[in-house]
């Protein structure tokens, strides 16, 4: 069963989707996360790859690596 966005990630999402000063891969993944709060949609392949990418570099910030987190918790592997 997928995981859900949990209300905490979800309203960070949100608060990042509103900034417009928050970078587009920050955008991307509050997007993504917020699209499965509340939902049994699964992480899409392609924003996997992109979510594991800000995890391995140290050139993001932690808020980034924490949506990046909670969008790769719920994809199907």
């Amino acid at each position: 069963m997928p995981k859900k966005t949990s209300s905490d990630v979800g309203s960070l999402a949100a608060s990042i989707l509103r900034d417009p000063n928050a970078s587009q891969v920050q955008k991307q993944l509050a997007g993504s996360a917020l699209s499965q709060t509340g939902t049994n949609k699964d992480t899409g392949s392609a924003m996997e790859t992109k979510a594991a990418k800000v995890l391995d570099s140290s050139k993001y910030s932690d808020v980034t690596k924490k949506l990046a987190g909670s969008v790769l918790s719920q994809s199907k592997k």
